[in-house]
């Protein structure tokens, strides 16, 4: 999507339903990127110019609420994406980007399983979130309660070397058919996925500013950093607004995030 049309094509729409996902280039501008990136170093144990401080192959970040963050959220390129996929008036604005994962080259210990983000906790579950909670104990609905959708930022210039996320397209389909007997309780963050196996893989690479819209039910997952600099990546959820909790699956012509789960139960 362009950002000087920054309204959304059929084929892009009919991409989103049967792939799961949306690449919008330039969705911010690169100058933002840059201003996170300065923020974010100060928060990091190393120097953005010394290789020999990163020492850490994986460093986690939680919610950063300063302007470069909100700004880059909330482009008019992604509010119209938004309102394309998810339904005018449905989706509340970001006010913070947050679940920063920033990975440095090298071979240490990363996280690589295929997972689906889980979007709720368990009955039970009394919080606060902490840097311990447990989120595979986690949930995930038919319906999608809590969540639109999953989005990739890319505050760094991100190459396939460059330990981009691995997503299987099309498996929030198998997801959907995965959730249906379970109705609204759900499944936990470790459901079995294996049946998403066969599913191309496709590397969200792209420059700085580059945003994925996923479908909330896409199976992804992390990779080694191979290339040379670190990859600056936050994966915040769209969060519905109040009155629209959940989807409407039962239906078909939807807006895609619906469709996409109707056509997957009745295909």
């Amino acid at each position: 999507m362009s950002p000087k049309s920054p309204i959304l094509t059929d084929d892009e729409i009919e991409h989103f339903i049967e792939s799961g996902f949306l690449r919008i280039d330039d969705a911010f501008p690169a100058s933002l990127a840059a201003k996170a990136r300065k923020r974010i170093w100060r928060d990091l144990p190393g120097r953005p110019d010394d290789p020999k401080t990163w020492t850490e192959p994986v460093v986690l970040r939680p919610v950063y609420w300063q302007k470069p963050f909100v700004e880059a959220a909330n482009t008019p390129q992604l509010h119209v994406a938004f309102d394309a996929l998810a339904g005018p008036g449905r989706w509340r604005r970001r006010e913070a980007l947050g679940a920063f994962v920033i990975r440095f080259p090298g071979e240490g210990d990363f996280a690589a399983d295929w997972h689906v983000d889980a979007s709720y906790p368990p009955r039970g579950f009394s919080g606060p979130v902490t840097a311990d909670t447990d989120f595979s104990k986690w949930c995930v609905n038919l319906r999608s309660r809590g969540r639109l959708l999953l989005m990739l930022f890319l505050f760094s210039d991100v190459g396939e070397k460059d330990a981009p996320t691995r997503i299987r397209a099309g498996s929030h389909k198998d997801v959907a058919r995965l959730l249906a007997p379970h109705g609204e309780k759900g499944l936990a963050g470790e459901m079995d996925l294996s049946t998403t196996a066969g599913r191309p893989e496709v590397l969200a690479t792209g420059r700085a500013g580059t945003v994925y819209l996923c479908h909330p039910f896409l199976v992804h997952a992390g990779q080694p950093h191979r290339g040379n600099e670190p990859r600056f990546m936050a994966q915040p959820p769209l969060e519905p607004a109040r009155g629209h909790r959940r989807l409407r699956v039962d239906r078909p012509n939807g807006f895609p995030i619906e469709e996409a789960i109707f056509r997957a139960l009745h295909s």
